[in-house]
C-alpha cells in the first residue's frame, strides 16, 4: 500500500506545482481575478509566513519544521506504524501538502496563494494548504471517533449492571 500512498503524494505535489506556476505565470500580472464577484476570486499572494500570514519572515524555520513533520510521517509511513487503511492516505495527504508548501519556500523564499474567498474575508491560500487541512481534519475526526468508540465499549449498559 504504501506505493500507492507515494504516488498519491508525488500526484497531489505535482498537481500544487502546476497551480502555483499557473497562477505564477498569468495571475501574478492581474493580481485578483473575480470568479463569482465579491465572493471567490483567483488572487495572487506571495505568503512569506505560514498559514494566515504567522511567522513572517522566518523561512528557515519553517522550513525546518515542514521537514522534520514530513520526514517524519514518511518515517512511520514506511515502517507501518500508522494504523488502518485510512489514515496511511490522510497522512500522504499532509506529506503532499508540505511538500508543497515547502518546494515553494525553498525556491521561490515565500508560497505562492491563490484561492481567495474573500466574502469570508479568509486569508488567500492554495491547493496545497487543501491537502493539509483535509488530512489533519480527516486524522483528527478518525482520533474523535475512535475515543468514543472507546468510551462506549468501557460503559456498561443498564442490563449489565448488577
Amino acid at each position: 500500500m504504501t506505493i500507492w500512498i507515494i504516488s498519491m503524494i508525488a500526484v497531489l505535489i505535482g498537481l500544487d506545482q502546476l497551480f502555483k506556476y499557473l497562477a505564477i505565470v498569468y495571475l501574478q500580472p492581474e493580481g485578483s481575478v473575480p470568479i463569482i464577484d465579491q465572493v471567490f476570486h483567483l488572487t495572487y499572494v506571495e505568503n512569506f509566513g505560514a498559514a494566515g500570514g504567522i511567522l513572517q519572515g522566518k523561512q528557515l524555520f519553517l522550513i525546518l519544521v515542514t521537514s522534520a513533520v514530513i520526514i517524519g510521517i514518511l518515517v512511520f509511513l514506511f515502517l507501518g506504524k500508522i494504523p488502518g487503511k485510512f489514515l496511511p492516505w490522510m497522512a500522504g495527504m499532509v506529506v503532499a501538502g508540505g511538500a508543497g508548501n515547502l518546494i515553494d519556500r525553498i525556491f521561490h523564499g515565500f508560497v505562492v496563494d491563490y484561492l481567495d474567498f474573500c466574502w469570508i474575508h479568509y486569508p488567500v491560500f492554495n491547493f496545497a494548504d487543501c491537502c493539509v487541512v483535509v488530512g489533519v481534519f480527516a486524522i483528527a475526526i478518525w482520533i474523535i471517533w475512535g475515543e468514543k468508540q472507546k468510551e462506549k465499549k468501557q460503559i456498561p449498559s443498564q442490563e449489565e449492571k448488577p
